[in-house]
């Protein structure tokens, strides 16, 4: 490939690229999509889905973000549940898939980098408590702490937290949960969950907790 179109691609570094970026840098190069295929198997590129790539740090130099990867393999989304309170620090259990929340349909895709889940909320809740948070040159959106632990609740299914005594127990227990963190956590957000959200009782029953030891 030509060296100048070489360079305009490494210089996207580890953000995500589509069919469109290609053509825009390479617009008299015929075959685009054999390119790719011939990039992709010489390890230039990893396949994300279909007309989705991003080049590994052994081209790049850049660690690869998955929070990154996330906001681009399915729009809208962000980062949260699990995923995301591991990225905080608040669990210590290692997370080996990145789930998001979406207002599109719920959708799982698998790749050389790893699995990626979405999960659909309604338009009201999905827009409470999203983060624009900065990486190495690049940007991505993820729950706060507080929204993501709600998001968590909220796609776990057989979960029933109506009391404080259990609230505590899946905190501490079943999460083992930063509970210092936790009783420093903005409620409002919470409450802005509770009133458009599902299992509202569950989520006030985790205000209650913070207001208790507040």
């Amino acid at each position: 490939m030509n060296n100048l179109y070489a360079r305009d691609i490494i210089n996207f570094g580890n953000v995500p690229i589509g069919i469109s970026a290609f053509e825009s840098v390479m617009p008299d190069y015929n075959f685009i999509q054999n390119k790719i295929c011939s990039m992709e198997h010489n390890g230039q590129l990893i396949r994300l889905r279909k007309g989705l790539y991003v080049q590994p740090p052994s081209v790049t130099g850049k660690v690869i973000s998955l929070e990154l990867v996330a906001n681009h393999i399915y729009s809208p989304s962000y980062v949260t549940g699990l995923y995301a309170l591991r990225y905080y620090g608040l669990i210590p259990e290692l997370v080996y898939t990145v789930t998001s929340a979406t207002t599109g349909l719920s959708k799982k895709f698998v790749n050389k980098l790893g699995t990626f889940e979405y999960r659909r909320f309604a338009s009201d809740y999905y827009h409470i408590g999203i983060r624009i948070q900065d990486g190495d040159g690049y940007s991505f959106l993820i729950a706060s702490p507080e929204k993501a632990l709600c998001d968590l609740i909220c796609m776990t299914s057989h979960l029933n937290l109506r009391y404080m005594r259990e609230t505590m127990t899946y905190l501490e227990e079943d999460l083992r949960f930063d509970m210092d963190a936790f009783f420093g956590m903005d409620k409002s957000v919470f409450e802005q969950c509770a009133q458009v959200g599902a299992k509202k009782t569950m989520i006030e029953t985790l205000i209650k907790l913070i207001e208790r030891n507040g």
